[in-house]
């Protein structure tokens, strides 16, 4: 059951008016990130319906043996639907992963795709970037997945020890040469006999996962799932 707005929230949305973080339109005192409209068409990929087997999980077959995976959209630069991952990322702006970590797990919890899940671990950030950005989005997805469903966040299992620069240029084989041993496990016994769902926001060629993953199943007896914010499905039009 939804809680009444109360007279507070009206007054301070009325004198700080929020916008979507898509199209630039003013939100209503019950809209969060994004408008009804743009929400509407948000280009949804539905994978959690079909968690086990979909475009996304296929792309880690052969590479790490991982359970399901999903993620909340399509993702493509310079479209308007990137202005969520730009602003997470480059605006300033952690409570937007917050945010959308609460509707995405709303969404995905109707299909059963946290049932078994028993942590989440956001992809770390190294140091330097961290420090630039002053937030970890991929942490902050995470919490917002937590405060809907639960499921504690472990953010201090894993380390990002290296960082040569951005993803985004690089081929697919340059983004796992990049990042192959980018990541340490810190704490096995903490992650051991659970089944972990690395949370990262954005997935294109699945590399970074695949480092990640890989350090976490050295622990014993690990289960690995996967869950972006956006996938960049180059056979998606």
């Amino acid at each position: 059951m939804k809680q009444p707005i109360s007279v507070l929230a009206r007054l301070v949305d009325t004198l700080a008016p929020r916008s979507c973080t898509i199209c630039g339109g003013r939100l209503t005192v019950t809209e969060e990130v994004m408008c009804a409209c743009c929400n509407h068409n948000l280009p949804r990929t539905g994978y959690s319906k079909t968690a086990y087997d979909n475009r996304l999980v296929r792309l880690f077959w052969g590479r790490i043996p991982i359970e399901k995976g999903s993620a909340f959209f399509f993702y493509k630069p310079r479209s308007a639907t990137s202005n969520l991952l730009y602003q997470l990322k480059y605006g300033g702006h952690p409570e937007v992963g917050e945010r959308l970590g609460r509707i995405v797990a709303a969404e995905l919890a109707q299909d059963g795709f946290f049932d078994g899940i028993t942590a989440l671990v956001p992809v770390p950030l190294a140091r330097q970037r961290e420090q630039e950005r002053g937030y970890n989005q991929s942490v902050e997805i995470a919490r917002g997945v937590s405060a809907e469903t639960g499921i504690p966040v472990f953010d201090n299992v894993l380390k990002r020890i290296t960082f040569h620069g951005s993803q985004t240029q690089k081929d697919r084989w340059e983004r796992s040469e990049n990042v192959e041993k980018a990541f340490r496990l810190l704490d096995s016994s903490a992650v051991s006999n659970q089944h972990l769902l690395l949370v990262d926001d954005v997935i294109t060629s699945g590399a970074t996962l695949v480092a990640a993953a890989n350090e976490l199943l050295k622990a014993v007896n690990v289960k690995v799932s996967v869950l972006s914010l956006g996938f960049a499905d180059n056979d998606v039009t």
